[in-house]
């Protein structure tokens, strides 16, 4: 079955056979595939009144376990966002009662993010429905296929991952 990708990549073979395009017919499925899952994710979010940074932050607040919270710095190591950025995040999501700020008991000086149990509740749907539409973008792909595909790009994102700083 041909693609898109593979006629961008026979006109660029054809124009300009002195370069190799073959990082091509990898990198721009992927990033073709990014726009599809992007669209997934707003659709998912927007059936639970949810912007896809609210649902980062929401989830990454979820993820810490009971009782789900976090430092703003936390927050941003998590999200990669710069400070101001979070603060004008955390400030319209206590807005929206779905998170509140608490003082850190270990720092006078802190605060801490909490997920209120609107703000968990709202995650775990907008997760559910993410899933959802994520499922129906993998289905042609068999378990082995989703599994070996998982270990190829995570071979990818992992040096990104984890560079320091």
């Amino acid at each position: 079955m041909e693609d898109e990708v593979d006629r961008l990549v026979a006109a660029w073979r054809r124009e300009r056979p002195d370069l190799d395009v073959e990082p091509l017919e990898v990198l721009s499925r992927v990033s073709r595939l990014a726009r599809h899952l992007d669209r997934a994710r707003r659709l998912a979010f927007a059936e639970h009144q949810l912007e896809p940074w609210e649902f980062d932050v929401l989830t990454a607040l979820r993820r810490a376990g009971t009782p789900y919270q976090l430092s703003p710095g936390q927050l941003l190591t998590q999200t990669l966002v710069t400070s101001g950025t979070m603060t004008n995040r955390i400030d319209r999501l206590a807005k929206k009662g779905l998170v509140e700020r608490l003082p850190d008991p270990s720092d006078r000086r802190g605060v801490l993010v909490r997920l209120t149990d609107e703000g968990r509740d709202r995650a775990d749907q907008a997760l559910a429905g993410l899933l959802e539409q994520e499922r129906a973008i993998l289905a042609e792909l068999s378990r082995a296929q989703r599994a070996e595909l998982a270990g190829l790009l995570r071979g990818l994102t992992a040096p990104f991952d984890n560079i320091p700083g």
